[in-house]
């Protein structure tokens, strides 16, 4: 019995070793507060069928304040969801077209000349606005694209000698098309990186295309969407996110998972040197921690779990590996390489 004692208590642990024991007052707050999030699925899905994965990632990027990336062919109701989900917000929301004509002007704005009274005047653009849908981001070229850089990342505008702060908070949520060569701008790669994730839309199941066609086909007739949460609201769950516990292992594994994409021959992976010639940057390593800390608040925890970190690791690092020519000969992709690196690294 006692030998037996023993070797149970040596063997590996499970996730039930990284639950934390959070405070009660904490715990109750989160699934009070979750229930708000269970408000705004049910708001957007009155016209968003299925899409479950693009709706949670653009909720993860409300909740932390995290820019998404939605890439997918045409149809597949990326720019509707965004729409949607603009809409059950008390915010202001404004959409961008980008196309091939569009000036860096025609987003954050302009000094004009007033003649009456013989002054310059500020003439603010649309990026003034608490969500910002940045439609087909990759049909401008790279000059429009950096208009929003500095207001990605510093939440502020320059016009003029004048900084202008942004609204807060303040969401860029962009979609591309990516089978469309002709008349498109890849974005440059300090651009992407400044997105939290980037998010593959596929296609819907028999069964949701079914839906999809009772609930559109109709003529004019679309559901009411009701706004349900305030920017008070955000601030409060965000401010619940902060406090979400991650055990020292759990920050270790982030860290090793993010170091292993640079160097994958000092994690016992040489096969992937060859393939990976750019690995993710730190940003990658805060975006997964705040994600994973999201997926926690959404399930009503108040800590991580090591499912929270490999759900969101995908969309976290995909576009902020850059493989080599030797992968794209061999078939490689940053999916296989990523799959590799959980299957490989322990915790």
């Amino acid at each position: 019995m006692l030998t037996f004692l023993l070797t149970f208590l040596t063997l590996p642990r499970t996730n039930a070793t990284f639950m934390a024991t959070p405070d009660k007052a904490l715990t109750q707050a989160i699934e009070q507060k979750s229930r708000l999030i269970d408000q705004l699925y049910a708001e957007i899905q009155k016209t968003v069928v299925g899409q479950q994965k693009m709706i949670n990632r653009l909720l993860i990027g409300l909740l932390t304040n995290g820019h998404i990336l939605l890439e997918g062919v045409p149809g597949l109701a990326k720019s509707l969801t965004v729409n949607t989900l603009a809409q059950t917000l008390h915010l202001s929301f404004h959409r961008i077209q980008f196309t091939p004509d569009l000036l860096p002007a025609d987003i954050i704005g302009t000094l004009m000349y007033n003649p009456r009274d013989a002054r310059f005047e500020v003439k603010k653009g649309p990026v003034f606005a608490n969500i910002i849908l940045a439609d087909e981001i990759n049909r401008s070229p790279a000059k429009v694209q950096s208009a929003l850089l500095e207001a990605m990342q510093e939440k502020q505008v320059t016009i003029g000698n004048e900084t202008y702060p942004l609204d807060r908070p303040f969401l860029v949520l962009a979609t591309q098309n990516p089978i469309d060569q002709e008349g498109t701008y890849p974005l440059p790669e300090a651009q992407v990186d400044r997105f939290m994730m980037k998010i593959y839309v596929g296609y819907p199941t028999r069964d949701e295309e079914l839906k999809i066609m009772r609930l559109m086909a109709r003529a004019d007739t679309k559901p009411k969407i009701n706004s349900v949460i305030n920017a008070e609201q955000i601030a409060e769950l965000r401010n619940l996110i902060d406090q979400i516990q991650m055990e020292a292992r759990l920050e270790n594994y982030i860290v090793d998972l993010v170091m292993a994409t640079r160097n994958p021959e000092q994690y016992k992976m040489p096969e992937l040197q060859k393939y990976i010639e750019f690995g993710a940057s730190p940003r990658a390593t805060i975006s997964m921690a705040l994600a994973a800390k999201a997926v926690a608040l959404m399930d009503g925890r108040a800590f991580v779990m090591p499912q929270d970190i490999k759900e969101v690791a995908h969309d976290v690092l995909n576009h902020r590996i850059i493989l080599t020519y030797e992968a794209e000969a061999d078939g490689i992709t940053t999916r296989k390489c990523i799959d590799d690196l959980l299957k490989t690294l322990p915790i």
